[in-house]
């Protein structure tokens, strides 16, 4: 059965430095973080209909600007950016997180949802502001399926329509890998009718990973069925029995504040894979097409 990765991507305290914004009307914004080797810049990207470049200026206060280079990935929305024939999203990984996914296996089939940390915004006197008192939580803000992982460094071409991705600039980086979206999403063989890659266009109660109640943006409020009793495989990086709680209606895990990629296999969680359906299939999901 398919693996369920929970894979951390945007901006944060390190990475742009700011969270990325939930605007006054639900809309999830992720911003992808600064890259210098980049060959697109924040001002080339619409996000959800939202122009980046003026967002992350603002939001910023100028440290990151419509001209800063950025590394778009994943690049899940076809309206993002002009395309080329052809074109389908796309996910990068290399170095030490990739090497973690190859060792767990990750690859044709597999389901990635992405996460983020989030934080309300508003316009005030013309400019992007964070609400005040307004606390920063980590929300699900995008998904796709793997049909193909290319080895960008044994891969003797790379498509047209892909050149532009910011990971095809470094071919000398370590296990460089370019995972390719299916066009559409399929559990255990059978079509779902929904689109392989998207983004949850709205916040929404479902996609909220940090809990309401949280003193920390890392502890977590998960679906009761992610208890790693009963001899399951945890959700990789989280070994450790201190972090899971049993509570009455849910599992409480106070999640790894450092590490990118948590995978989750589904052959032990058959829970996993129709609980991430459900997410795609509900009103905050907008297609990658």
């Amino acid at each position: 059965m398919a693996k369920l990765i929970l894979s951390r991507k945007g901006f944060d305290t390190a990475a742009g430095g700011v969270p990325s914004p939930v605007l006054p009307d639900g809309r999830l914004i992720s911003l992808p973080i600064p890259d210098e080797r980049s060959t697109l810049s924040y001002g080339d990207i619409r996000h959800a209909g939202q122009a980046l470049g003026p967002l992350v200026d603002d939001l910023t206060r100028g440290r990151v600007t419509a001209t800063t280079r950025v590394h778009l990935d994943p690049d899940l929305a076809a309206d993002s950016l002009s395309r080329r024939p052809g074109w389908r999203p796309l996910f990068g990984q290399m170095g030490q997180a990739q090497s973690h996914l190859r060792n767990q296996g990750v690859g044709p089939g597999d389901l990635f949802l992405f996460f983020g940390l989030f934080r309300a915004a508003r316009r005030v006197e013309g400019r992007w502001r964070f609400v005040p008192g307004s606390r920063p939580r980590h929300l699900l803000w995008g998904w796709m399926q793997v049909a193909e992982a290319w080895s960008l460094g044994e891969r003797a071409g790379i498509p047209e329509w892909a050149r532009y991705h910011p990971h095809c600039r470094r071919p000398e980086a370590r296990h460089n890998t370019l995972y390719i979206a299916a066009p559409g999403l399929t559990i255990e063989g059978a079509d779902t009718g929904l689109p392989g890659a998207g983004l949850f266009a709205y916040d929404a109660p479902c996609q909220r990973l940090t809990a309401p109640d949280a003193e920390r943006v890392s502890d977590w409020r998960l679906p009761s069925w992610c208890h790693p009793g009963e001899g399951r495989a945890p959700l990789s990086y989280h070994a450790d029995p201190g972090r899971w709680r049993r509570r009455a209606d849910h599992t409480a895990l106070r999640a790894v504040a450092r590490g990118q990629e948590f995978v989750l296999d589904g052959a032990q969680y058959p829970e996993a894979l129709p609980w991430a359906r459900a997410l795609i299939a509900g009103r905050g999901a907008q297609g990658a097409g």
